[in-house]
């Protein structure tokens, strides 16, 4: 049997249009830390902990909006909460902050895992979830 080479994921990386607006989303309301800046880029790293996501500045706007349905490339991020509480109190912090939401906490199909979606500022698909367990 073959064992794989990869042992997890060390970081993710993502061009971002707006780049302090996106760092701010992580940090001040998903509770991350600024790992560090790299001005040179420009990028800031952030991180909760287990995973670390490299925000790069794009030199140019996107031509168009991503869709999920007609692009290749990243369909979403999805982040682990620890508890249904958590998902509900993370989704009231982003809906008071103004931050576009696709769908409410709501059933992972017939539960009890739950689910909700929503959008970072320079567009990107981000969903949190609580497994159920």
């Amino acid at each position: 049997m073959n064992m794989p080479i990869t042992q997890g994921i060390h970081h993710i990386g993502l061009t971002v249009s707006r780049l302090e607006e996106s760092a701010a989303f992580f940090v001040a309301l998903l509770g991350w830390k600024e790992v560090r800046r790299n001005e040179g880029y420009p990028a800031i790293y952030v991180s909760d902990g287990y995973v670390m996501v490299t925000l790069w500045a794009s030199k140019e706007p996107p031509p168009n909006p991503f869709d999920k349905n007609k692009n290749v490339g990243l369909h979403h991020l999805a982040f682990q909460v620890g508890s249904a509480a958590d998902l509900n109190g993370v989704y009231a912090k982003l809906v008071a902050s103004g931050v576009p939401i696709e769908f409410a906490p709501e059933l992972l199909g017939k539960g009890p895992a739950k689910h909700m979606m929503c959008y970072e500022p320079s567009g990107i698909r981000v969903e949190l979830i609580w497994p159920g367990l």
